[in-house]
């Protein structure tokens, strides 16, 4: 039996690794490379003499992202994750086109850790629907540069001016003569040459890509079976581990009361002990597991005071009751006009409060981490991951290694949705780190499904309390609205008592509606939960409860909630057209209830949304059908300001209503004891295909600022949704999911 210590308290990433111009940059035959392209050996040393980040723009060398191969294919180093939203082909598109080479000819892979790639604000991490928006304009240059660099090969190969050389697709071109050469001809020359210090950009007339409906670069790959995930992955002399966790969060392995009978087991290499974990090793991951199983363990409780534990009394019901409960005042994140005066002066005064519950990401791909220990002192790791720096200097202080000596492997995502990020006891790449040094070999570990919804970091809960005021004509005049809880940028990366967590807030705060008085506060409550970022964040439940109680507030001063919304987008024309548009697409609003052509009886509702820079309008006609909701069709109009792929923009959106629906309709975690109540699909039913609606998408580019795609299109369908369930039953419902509530039959 080996006792392998706990790890230290605390989530401190620490530094990431620093690499330097000089110290990175190299060629190979025939090609514009970076040696990031090159094999293991190289890479290492290499990462051994990393400098100071300081040293290194990022984005700017072309070096670092780009290797053009002698049959003038292109392999592209992506700062981002590809987890299906489709940014390995954006990547391509926006690189293509500036390098004039078409994105089918473009394989792309993540790139290691870099200062190069901190292209976040200082940061790398694949999430927000930050990474074309944030990446566009230096994507663009890059290609561009690399370009001019080729051509300046060619013009002194040529004896020609520059000026009289153009480009097609992967090749220069020197019309006068008709000579014509190869890009793969002339890029070992291109990586010798200085980085332009300025070149111009295509103008948007002349894209050949950009803006253009690329088919997406993974599905081929995905289709046939060639993409390795991190699940799939498979090194020398590798054993397979499986975990049983504590079942409540902060628990420690006590008692073995049959360690010797499993490690009889057939297969059985060693049995572990892990912080918060017993372990197995054997030479099968379903031998792992079945040992891991049949171990029994007694689980001592935590010593008071230890961080990251779940109380014994924890419940959802009563955190959802404490949240309800929690007295203010609030801390204003968002003010405008006199709220106070505002609401004494109203007619009419409306309230309400509404909730959402903990969400689970439930991602196809369960959680896996393989971890090999190298003659050489260096740590390798294969694991899922949305912030590769971030997990090296995680990793360097599970293995207490300097984060240049963990080289991360990122393969591509089997399903995103924030799950992906650094949470405390989320991911198993720490037990991988521990029992590969354990037992001298490398180790993947992987989680069971029951596993992964024990240690899941779920969103967070949710409560918000609104009070409006109405005018004698029925309008809002004044509006006030509070957010209760916790989210989950304060807990990750730190919370000044004095500040309000945006993503506590969001969706509440940053309505353009034009109500004079407006107050958005917050009031922090601690989640017990391990919580994390979950698909649109704060927007997945805040649009819900604003957009609903918007309906409430036109109810109850008699006016129709979408033309109560055009009203209140006079001085938003933006607004107010996608709300237009998306009416239009559905073929007109009627509120209902109405009779349907098979003679059911529909409704529908309306929803704005202005989620991580873009704008979108969305609408849900339902029925009921034995006292459930029936969601027939989902319309939403989208203006994401300018767009790369308008294919990838609309599967993204089809995706976004599917989970924004099974959220409204079927999920919730529920917490009894401290403990997930839900271990697997059967207590935690996602939504499922006979369920879903059609959807319809228009893009609307209005040449806004670009703003992001793959979270956007869900924070608009649980209140369309709800509200088109409100106008069908006359009921209003305020806690989600749906499916909790008891709404008759039609």
């Amino acid at each position: 039996m080996n006792d392998i210590s706990p790890l230290p308290p605390g989530n401190d990433a620490g530094p990431v690794l620093n690499v330097s111009r000089r110290g990175f940059l190299g060629t190979s035959l025939s090609a514009l490379v970076l040696a990031v392209a090159v094999p293991l050996a190289p890479r290492r040393a290499m990462a051994a003499a990393a400098a100071s980040p300081a040293a290194v723009t990022p984005g700017t060398r072309v070096q670092a992202f780009l290797e053009i191969r002698p049959d003038s294919t292109v392999l592209f180093h992506s700062a981002f994750v590809e987890g299906g939203q489709g940014i390995f082909t954006a990547m391509a598109q926006i690189v293509g086109e500036e390098l004039d080479i078409d994105p089918a000819r473009f394989t792309v892979e993540v790139a290691p850790p870099g200062a190069d790639y901190l292209l976040i604000g200082g940061m790398r991490f694949t999430g927000g629907s930050m990474s074309v928006r944030m990446s566009y304009q230096a994507m663009r240059t890059l290609g561009a540069s690399a370009r001019q660099m080729l051509l300046q090969v060619a013009a002194e190969r040529l004896q020609v001016p520059v000026a009289d050389l153009k480009t097609e697709p992967g090749q220069v071109i020197h019309p006068a003569s008709g000579r014509v050469i190869p890009y793969g001809e002339l890029a070992t020359a291109a990586a010798a040459l200085p980085l332009p210090e300025k070149v111009a950009l295509r103008s948007r007339e002349d894209f050949r890509w950009i803006g253009k409906p690329v088919a997406r670069l993974d599905v081929l790959d995905k289709s046939t079976g060639k993409i390795r995930y991190a699940i799939d992955q498979v090194v020398e002399d590798m054993l397979y581990a499986a975990v049983q966790h504590s079942p409540r969060l902060g628990g420690e392995p006590g008692a073995l009361t049959n360690e010797a009978e499993v490690k009889a087991m057939p297969g059985v290499h060693s049995v572990h002990r892990l912080p918060g974990a017993v372990a197995v090793v054997a030479d099968s991951w379903w031998r792992a597991r079945r040992a891991v199983e049949t171990l029994q363990v007694s689980w001592n409780e935590p010593a008071a005071g230890t961080p990251q534990t779940m109380p014994a009394t924890f419940s959802s019901e009563a955190h959802r009751t404490k949240l309800k409960q929690a007295p203010g005042p609030d801390l204003a994140f968002e003010e405008q006009g006199n709220v106070t005066k505002g609401l004494k002066q109203a007619k009419t005064i409306v309230e309400a409060v509404y909730d959402a519950p903990h969400l689970a990401h439930g991602q196809m791909e369960p959680p896996s981490s393989l971890a090999r220990w190298n003659a050489d002192g260096t740590v390798e790791l294969w694991l899922p991951n949305q912030a590769p720096e971030m997990f090296q200097g995680a990793a360097a202080k599970v293995a207490g290694v300097a984060p240049e000596q963990v080289i991360i492997h990122s393969p591509m995502l089997g399903g995103f949705f924030g799950r992906h990020f650094l949470y405390a006891s989320a991911s198993p790449f720490p037990q991988a780190i521990l029992l590969a040094k354990a037992v001298g070999r490398p180790v993947k570990v992987l989680w069971s499904r029951e596993e992964e919804f024990l240690r899941d970091a779920v969103r967070p809960m949710g409560v918000a309390r609104f009070r409006a005021g109405l005018d004698a004509h029925g309008r809002p005049v004044a509006l006030h609205g509070v957010a209760v809880g916790e989210g989950p940028a304060g807990r990750w990366f730190g919370r000044k008592p004095d500040k309000v967590d945006s993503t506590a807030v969001e969706g509440i705060a940053g309505k353009v509606y034009d109500i004079p008085h407006r107050r958005v506060g917050h009031i922090h409550v601690d989640d017990p939960a391990v919580i994390g970022f979950w698909r649109s964040v704060g927007h997945s439940m805040n649009d819900f409860f604003y957009e609903c109680f918007f309906d409430e507030m036109a109810d109850a001063g008699k006016h129709d909630p979408y033309e109560l919304r055009r009203e209140l987008l006079k001085n938003s024309p933006r607004h107010r057209t996608l709300l237009e548009a998306v009416a239009e697409l559905a073929g007109g609003w009627r509120r209902g209830p109405y009779t349907a052509d098979d003679g059911s009886q529909r409704a529908r509702g309306v929803a704005m949304a202005s989620p991580f820079g873009s704008e979108v309008a969305t609408m849900a006609e339902v029925s009921l059908k034995d006292g459930a909701v029936v969601v027939h069709t989902v319309w939403v109009a989208i203006d994401p300001g300018s767009i790369v792929n308008p294919a990838v923009i609309e599967a993204q959106v089809r995706s976004a209503v599917a989970l924004g629906l099974s959220a409204t309709l079927l999920e919730q975690v529920v917490y009894v004891d401290g403990m997930p109540q839900a271990r697997n699909y059967d207590l935690y039913p996602i939504l499922p295909p006979d369920r879903m609606p059609e959807v319809k998408v228009r893009i609307v580019e209005s040449g806004a600022p670009m703003g992001g795609i793959g979270e956007p299109g869900l924070p608009g369908v649980p209140p369309a949704v709800v509200n088109a369930v409100a106008a069908l039953t006359g009921h209003r419902v305020r806690s989600l999911p749906l499916s909790k509530a008891v709404l008759g039959k039609a």
